[in-house]
């Protein structure tokens, strides 16, 4: 009875706030899975077999599922699984037929599965959704992503309810999911990303104002509750928890039918702060939260009460949101409700009760004294970055920072700076602009003044500072293309190659256009598990001569390709507002032949999924072509009807050849890169060139077979094979 009592608790209040923006009821959406509705193969066509006999792809069970270890063969050969250096086996003929037990044991055994999923998203209608993916099955723990303790993005994420890392990533605030957003490879991301990206989102929705309104409060009160807060709610007296209306609110009813419940609270609180006077966290021009309380001085007086007010209230809703009262199902199923716009007061509430601690408050904004809890791990993470990236002024900064800590004046260098060590930084987008801008606001060097307008709000920038290196944002084009020569840490890729078109110390925003890649659909989402199974169609038996072994020679490298220097042509016909803006072109030197490729557009790098017991065999109805990458630059237009090759480079008045048919849109074109790292860079460029996203995997990781199956999950039509050297950061 006290368990469904728990559950019932926040039911009526998931129901008030879904309506409170149509002002009607709602019901609650049905549940459904994330294979619901019809979805369609993607067509493709093959050199070696007849179409026409092919057999239908259509769904099949998991080959994660299937049995079939230590089966004999119809010959009587019984194996164990091994990594194939050769198709057929040893034991089995081209002729021999595979039931799917002994096709799923040889073939599938290691192979990452790729599941599609589309969310809907409570309390719109279905034109809205999440999109994203889960794999598995590679027999091991590693994955796309990177490591978020190396690469120091613990901050851009955040789980909406309950803590550590999140399992899914739906779970987070941010979206697309940062958790499971930056490849392991510099310059990428992972596939689950790369979905979400095509997510539709819905526009902040507006609440009905209920006539819920704050009293006047001075600091002094706000600042004393929030050090109360600091050990807990008083969830289990009703009296206590009814002061948050002798204090902070007024309740309407409180004559007839006073709000004591929870539930009533709750839903008070979210109205309270649903209203237009307070600060809206979801914008990303208010997600740098500490500038609204860096300033200390009276002239910010006004607007340094409102933040704290609006953290109060927050708190108050977060703290009895997580009740031990409530089940998590209830918790879930709340916050998942709770409009966009509170759902990022609730993450600033978080990062206030997890990072910050009260010390001392009085009525105004210079007496109040507040210690974080973060700030010795913050410090050695900016030290590790700066190492990391090389900085120029490193020794300086280095001591600057030092006696800074020593000092206790590190809050006091700037606002970014403020957010950074405090930790009150809000997930997404501003954490790697906030770290970099604490590494130059702490530099003593006059030159970073230069770099002052680097902001979040431009994520397609980079710097060139002293003349030395350049640094580009994980997000930008110049930073995604240039990544395989540099580290990525922290959401920033260098350092890298300097150029001649910035000053010593200048920003540069670069222009780019969307990727000409086709939108990815619900549909090429849901069904990406059947498009990418390893034994292809369903059967009763599977025959050994349709699949192939790919086994790309990595020993045979190309040394002929070396990256000259990185040009960026200022764009003269926008208005002067903020850094300038650049088109970027990296100019190559191939076989002593200059060519340059334009970074048009903004494309993106999937990290492959690592597989284990490789090389897999690949079905034959996964088509391909080949090509060396100094031989890329004779392609021209991959993937679209036209797309052609040039005979020879040296060559260029020759005519053009046809590389496929013009009914082969899905066909993969494999690029190996094997050899310096410059090779990876001249095919990423060349992607950007024509606006083509790719799938890169490392074959020392992922096989050949199980790239090109990634490729056709992601509906993409590039796969850069490389192969990673001990010594290829440096």
């Amino acid at each position: 009875m006290a368990e469904a009592k728990k559950k019932g608790l926040l039911s009526g209040l998931l129901r008030r706030i879904s309506t409170q923006g149509s002002g009607k009821l709602e019901k609650d959406p049905p549940s459904r899975r994330a294979s619901d509705g019809d979805s369609l193969s993607r067509r493709r066509r093959s050199e070696k077999f007849d179409p026409a006999n092919a057999r239908r792809r259509t769904r099949r069970p998991d080959p994660r599922d299937a049995k079939g270890k230590g089966k004999e063969h119809p010959n009587g050969h019984k194996y164990e699984p091994s990594p194939l250096s050769e198709w057929p086996p040893e034991g089995l003929s081209s002729e021999e037929k595979l039931t799917q037990g002994q096709a799923t044991e040889l073939i599938s055994t290691g192979v990452p599965a790729h599941k599609g999923h589309k969310r809907p998203i409570p309390h719109v209608s279905d034109n809205y959704y999440g999109l994203y993916t889960t794999s598995a099955g590679n027999h091991g723990d590693e994955n796309d992503a990177a490591n978020q303790h190396n690469a120091m993005t613990q901050l851009t994420t955040l789980k909406l309810q309950g803590s550590g890392p999140p399992t899914y990533p739906w779970e987070t605030l941010e979206q697309p999911s940062l958790a499971f957003g930056y490849g392991a490879r510099p310059g990428t991301i992972t596939l689950n990303y790369w979905a979400g990206i095509f997510s539709a989102i819905p526009p902040p929705m507006a609440l009905r104002d209920v006539g819920m309104v704050p009293r006047d409060v001075d600091l002094d009160q706000i600042f004393r509750r929030l050090r109360d807060l600091e050990g807990g709610l008083e969830d289990d007296d009703e009296e206590l928890l009814y002061r948050l209306y002798k204090r902070f609110l007024k309740d309407p009813d409180k004559i007839f039918s006073p709000h004591k419940t929870m539930e009533r609270q709750i839903t008070d609180l979210v109205m309270c702060l649903s209203g237009p006077d307070w600060i809206d966290f979801s914008n990303p021009k208010n997600q740098v939260v500490t500038k609204f309380i860096y300033d200390t001085t009276a002239e910010n007086e006004q607007q340094y009460h409102r933040f704290f007010y609006q953290l109060l209230l927050s708190l108050e809703l977060e703290l009895r949101i997580n009740s031990r009262l409530h089940t998590d199902w209830a918790k879930e199923r709340l916050i998942s409700s709770i409009p966009p716009k509170i759902q990022w007061n609730l993450a600033l509430a978080r990062r206030w009760r997890d990072f910050v601690r009260v010390e001392d408050y009085g009525e105004t904004a210079e007496q109040v004294k507040l210690r974080y809890k973060l700030r010795k791990r913050q410090v050695k993470m900016l030290k590790r970055f700066a190492q990391m990236m090389k900085w120029p002024n490193l020794a300086e900064t280095i001591d600057e920072l030092k006696q800074r800590e020593a000092e206790g004046t590190l809050i006091t260098v700037s606002s970014h700076a403020m957010a950074f060590f405090s930790g009150l930084v809000l997930p997404g987008a501003t954490f790697p602009f906030l770290i970099m801008n604490s590494l130059i606001d702490i530099d003593p060097d006059k030159a970073t003044d230069e770099l002052a307008l680097l902001t979040h709000l431009h994520p397609n920038c980079g710097f060139q500072y002293r003349g030395s290196y350049t640094y580009w944002a994980s997000t930008c084009i110049v930073g995604k293309v240039l990544a395989p020569t540099c580290l990525e840490a922290a959401g920033w890729i260098g350092p890298a190659q300097p150029t001649e078109d910035l000053g010593r110390s200048q920003i540069a925003r670069i222009r780019s256009r969307k990727a000409r890649q086709h939108v990815v659909t619900p549909e090429d989402v849901t069904s990406m598990s059947e498009r990418s199974d390893p034994l292809g169609t369903k059967s009763k038996f599977y025959p050994v001569e349709e699949y192939e072994l790919l086994t790309p020679d990595a020993d045979d490298i190309i040394d002929t390709i070396k990256i000259e220097k990185v040009n960026l042509k200022a764009v003269t016909d926008r208005p002067d507002s903020g850094p300038k803006l650049f088109d970027a072109s990296i100019q190559f030197a191939i076989d002593q032949v200059s060519w340059p490729l334009h970074l048009t557009f903004d494309v993106s790098f999937i990290n492959a999924w690592p597989c284990s017991d490789g090389p897999h065999p690949l079905f034959w109805d996964y088509v391909y072509t080949t090509r060396k990458v100094d031989e890329i630059v004779n392609i021209l237009d991959w993937g679209k009807p036209s797309n052609r090759e040039r005979s020879s480079r040296s060559s260029a008045n020759k005519p053009a050849e046809r590389i496929v048919g013009d009914d082969d849109a899905d066909r993969v074109l494999v690029i190996e890169t094997f050899g310096n790292t410059d090779n990876e860079v001249l095919a990423r460029a060349w992607c950007s060139h024509w606006g083509l996203s790719a799938v890169v995997a490392d074959i020392s990781k992922t096989c050949m077979a199980c790239a090109i199956r990634e490729a056709y999950a992601a509906t993409l039509t590039v796969v850069i094979l490389v192969e990673d050297q001990p010594d290829d950061a440096e």
